[in-house]
This record gives C-alpha cells, sequence and structure tokens, in this order.
C-alpha cells in the first residue's frame, strides 16, 4: 500500500487546514499530534506516525510519560520531533493545572481526591508522587509534583512538602501517589511516610488531612481506614 505526505491530500483532509477551518475539537488525538510532527518518516505520513506512538505508548498519558531515550527508538523521530512533542504535552499538562487552580474544587472526600489526580496519574509507568494544597475551606490552591521515581519508588521527604504547603500559606495536605504496578495497597515505606507526615503535620499546624494512593482500576485512602486518625492518636516517640 502506498502512503502520501500529507501535502499531497486533499487539502479539506489535511489537519492543519482542518483544525483552522472546523476547530481543534474536531481532529483526532492522532490527527492533532501529527500537526506537531509536522512530517512523518519513509512510507509514513505524520498521521501514521502520530497512530503509531499512541499506540505503542497506550494514549499520551504513556507518552508524556515516556523517556526522550526510549521516543529516538522510534523510526522518524528525531530530537527536534521529541523536543516538540514533549513541549506540548508539558503546555496541555500547564493548561490543565491553570485551569483547576482557577476552579478551585473543593475536596471532602476520598472520591473528590480521585477524581481530580486519576487523570494525572493514572496509567504513568513511573510512580509520581503530588501533593494537594489545600485553604482553610478545603478548596485547592496548588497542585504540586513532589517526585518522579522509578517503576517502584519515588523519594519523598516530610520536610519538602511542609515547605511548599507554607510558601502557598496552605491550611493542610493530602499527599497523593500512584503505584505502577496497579495495586494500591500501601508498602511499609507508605505507611511509615504517612505517619511521618500526621506527626510534622500536627507539630507545624499544617495537617495531613489523607494520603490516597491510587492504582489501575480502584484505590486506598488512609483516612477511609481511620489510619490518620489511628497516626494522631499514637503516643509520640521520645526524641
Amino acid at each position: 500500500m502506498k502512503h502520501y505526505a500529507i501535502r499531497d491530500w486533499p487539502e479539506g483532509e489535511r489537519p492543519r487546514e482542518r483544525l483552522l477551518h472546523e476547530g481543534p475539537r474536531r481532529l483526532t488525538p492522532a490527527e492533532l499530534l501529527a500537526i506537531i510532527l509536522r512530517t512523518g518518516a519513509r512510507g509514513q505520513s505524520a498521521v501514521d506516525l502520530a497512530r503509531a506512538l499512541l499506540r505503542e505508548w497506550e494514549g499520551l498519558a504513556g507518552l508524556e510519560s515516556a523517556e526522550p531515550q526510549a521516543l529516538a527508538e522510534t523510526r522518524g523521530l528525531g530530537p527536534a520531533k521529541i523536543a516538540q512533542v514533549k513541549a506540548a504535552l508539558e503546555l496541555g499538562r500547564r493548561l490543565l493545572a491553570e485551569v483547576e487552580r482557577a476552579a478551585r474544587p473543593r475536596i471532602a472526600s476520598s472520591q473528590d481526591v480521585l477524581e481530580l489526580m486519576a487523570p494525572r496519574l493514572r496509567g504513568l509507568q513511573r510512580e509520581r508522587c503530588e501533593v494537594i494544597l489545600l485553604n482553610g475551606g478545603n478548596e485547592v490552591v496548588a497542585l504540586e509534583t513532589l517526585s518522579e521515581g522509578s517503576l517502584t519508588e519515588s523519594p519523598v521527604y516530610p520536610r519538602d512538602i511542609l515547605q511548599r504547603a507554607n510558601r502557598h500559606h496552605a491550611a493542610a495536605v493530602i499527599l497523593v501517589h500512584n503505584h505502577p504496578s496497579g495495586h494500591p495497597q500501601p508498602s511499609a515505606g507508605d505507611r511509615t511516610l504517612t505517619e511521618e507526615l500526621v506527626l510534622a503535620g500536627e507539630l507545624l499546624r499544617i495537617p495531613l488531612l489523607d494520603h490516597v494512593i491510587i492504582g489501575r482500576r480502584d484505590h486506598f485512602s488512609f483516612a477511609d481506614r481511620g489510619l490518620i486518625e489511628e497516626y494522631r492518636r499514637r503516643p509520640r516517640r521520645p526524641a
């Protein structure tokens, strides 16, 4: 089967022209990505290359988390195209963060946390830890990425979380991270970190309201399981 370059397509079928005349919402993710890529590879149009990338990385979330070195193994992707794709995805992520800040959602339950954070964390190939910073009315004042680690761990330090809370004048925090394995059950390290954050938050009057772990299909909430309150009631360890 012969593949034609997009410039050889009828004008009404070219993604860039369609975007300008019909609007971006009418285009598929592959067509939008093709506009960023501009050109394909030998025997492939930009749309063909975009479809192959989305298929290989299981959508935009996988593509966003892919390392540049891994992307470079795809035929037709050089440093310039990889940079263009990464820049476009980062702009989208920042736009989402701006919209979320403007909307100021209120967090009243772990389900609210899940609805806010699952689109950002579910399906990532690396463990990413984020903190939700809240005002006195439990409205979100900021979302910040604390760390992004290997397949199984993402190092987080209570000091860093509380510094960010002070920077945004937050009244409370919620910790959220994903498990790339898909299973949300907390590790021993997750439990230790949560207890340390509860203690530090109580001392500095910036309470940890919850720690939510997002898996492939479900989630684990320390608050829902009564663990946050249990950690608060435990006797303080001697210094």
